[in-house]
């Protein structure tokens, strides 16, 4: 079996790695995008949003089928309604408990719990699945401290 070495970019240059050489990169990536509030009202951090229209998003509710797959959290502290923001679909985000409040979860999130998202209200999340027929389970992430939410948006299933 040949012995193979990974392809490295220097001064503009693909190359093979030198034999001794090490990689060394951030491991820690998040995808963010753009995307417009159709809310008439404003839309912020942490709320968790599904596609409502091309590039458009509103608040998720696990209460039905059009509005229980959620593309991500609001990263941006407030997106007005009409104005674009970011959403962040995976990693860590980072709220204070005030804001994590605002979206649900009073006192902050609970280190290790699992969120998902509400059935009763839209753009909220809470730390107990629902288990009512009809409504939705839908895994948003889980706590990595009181401010910090694992974002691993999972498949949804109906009840």
């Amino acid at each position: 079996m040949a012995l193979r070495k990974p392809l490295v970019v220097i001064d503009g240059q693909v190359q093979q790695m030198s034999a001794g050489d090490t990689l060394d990169a951030a491991v820690q990536e998040k995808d963010m995008f753009v995307l417009t509030n159709g809310e008439s009202g404003a839309i912020i951090i942490g709320t968790p949003v599904y596609v409502s229209a091309a590039s458009t998003c509103k608040k998720a509710q696990a209460n039905a089928s059009g509005t229980t797959e959620v593309i991500g959290l609001v990263a941006t502290t407030s997106i007005a309604a009409s104005a674009t923001g970011s959403v962040q679909s995976d990693g860590v985000l980072v709220a204070t408990v005030a804001q994590w409040g605002d979206v649900g979860v009073a006192g902050g999130l609970a280190f290790g719990r699992q969120y998902y998202l509400d059935p009763a209200t839209a753009g909220k999340i809470t730390a107990t699945a629902p288990t009512t027929g009809g409504h939705y389970i839908a895994p948003i992430g889980r706590a990595l401290s009181t401010t910090d939410l694992e974002i691993t948006i999972g498949a949804t299933i109906l009840l």
